[in-house]
């Protein structure tokens, strides 16, 4: 049996008072009465009544019959009409159980990533909006909640402030969420739009001449080679850490970037494929190539190339404690391993290559990527260009005065 749908209509009604029919002593004749009802004093006094797109009748009390108006004609008739309308049942919900079903959502990413939102979740976001309904959290609520975690660090973190990075990492995770509420159909439209976020300061790059990465390289010791690859491949700690024997191929002199492993709490080293999920060949100069032959020598195809002292992955750690005394040795500040991917597209650049090839060589998704980190580096061509442009001039000037 189908249940018949109400159609759409509203009104408001006074619940302290009832109209009921009374028959005139008189004339016989029966009349509405207004008297008070049971709920007379009890409660608000204004009921707002309407029937949902879904055919549901609802009803919300008001103290005023303004305010009940209002809710009907503002609230209910224009979501209605405009089509944002939600079901406020399902917009009721608490936001941990939506930010959990959204999480559920996301264990195909990669688990350092996995783990990087149920760290943001747990840490910074749950404890603030968790036990809050989806339809109270409001924009002002986000942009004050933003503020304190820069100036205060939230509930775990009281008294000192996190970094602009750590804080729009919260927030993206939150507006993620409610923007999965709204595909869900339990908002209408997502609070943490246009919300001021702090900005993000890029730390300053350090480029590394050939000199530079000589001397570092010869100071790391047994971790020479890698050092080389690092600043001479551009390729990242991870993929580095992960590769195989058989992924070097010094006939070719290139290097195949499959795969890479990155620390994941609570499971150690985890071996995924690359940021970006392709593959890609790096150039090996002549000067690494030697370097990796005595690693490769003798080496089984499905060993790692740059292997832990004891055994399974290298960790940063281990590598940092070697290199920052490396460093230190030569006399050189402000480098981190990653910045050696720096140090690789500046040398590139420098031996001539184009941005493709460049974007290539560090896995970047685009070339505008490249562009916007390394396009300071390439020549200034503003001069030629304006050399070429007289040239042309002059020439055109010329055959006009011939003829």
């Amino acid at each position: 049996m189908v249940t018949a749908r109400r159609g759409p209509r509203s009104g408001v009604e006074d619940r302290w008072y009832k109209l009921v029919w009374e028959t005139d002593p008189v004339t016989g004749q029966k009349k509405r009465k207004r008297v008070k009802s049971k709920k007379f004093g009890k409660g608000k006094r204004w009921r707002a009544r309407y029937v949902d797109p879904n055919g549901v009748e609802r009803a919300r009390s008001f103290d005023t019959k303004v305010a009940a108006q209002k809710f009907l004609d503002g609230d209910v008739t224009t979501k209605v009409v405009t089509g944002t309308w939600v079901d406020p049942d399902r917009s009721g919900v608490l936001f941990r159980v939506v930010a959990e079903k959204w999480f559920d959502t996301k264990k195909l990413r990669k688990p350092k990533t996995v783990a990087g939102y149920r760290s943001l979740l747990d840490s910074l976001v749950l404890p603030q909006w968790g036990g809050v309904p989806l339809r109270d959290i409001e924009f002002e609520d986000i942009q004050q909640w933003v503020v304190n975690l820069s100036e205060s660090g939230g509930y775990r973190f009281e008294g000192r402030g996190l970094s602009a990075s750590r804080v729009n990492q919260a927030f993206q995770v939150l507006s993620q969420v409610l923007k999965f509420a709204i595909k869900s159909k339990r908002l209408a439209v997502n609070p943490a739009e246009e919300v001021e976020l702090p900005s993000v300061v890029g730390a300053e790059r350090k480029y590394l001449t050939h000199i530079e990465v000589m001397k570092l390289a010869m100071a790391a010791g047994r971790f020479r080679p890698l050092v080389l690859t690092l600043a001479y491949t551009g390729i990242r700690f991870g993929e580095a850490i992960a590769l195989r024997g058989s992924a070097v191929n010094l006939d070719t002199r290139r290097i195949t970037v499959s795969r890479s492993a990155t620390f994941v709490t609570g499971k150690g080293y985890v071996e995924t494929d690359t940021k970006n999920r392709t593959i890609r060949a790096v150039p090996v100069p002549a000067i690494l190539g030697k370097e990796l032959a005595v690693l490769l020598d003798g080496l089984d195809p499905d060993a790692l190339v740059f292997a832990s002292n004891k055994d399974g992955y290298l960790t940063s750690t281990e590598f940092r404690w070697v290199f920052d005394q490396a460093l230190a040795q030569v006399g050189l500040k402000g480098v981190v391993p990653h910045g050696l991917r720096h140090t690789a597209a500046s040398l590139a650049i420098s031996a001539g290559a184009n941005i493709k090839v460049v974007q290539r060589m560090l896995g970047h998704k685009t070339a505008m990527l490249t562009l916007d980190l390394y396009g300071h580096l390439f020549p200034d061509d503003l001069d030629t260009v304006a050399a070429g442009m007289d040239a042309g001039a002059q020439a055109a000037a010329d055959r006009l005065r011939t003829a």
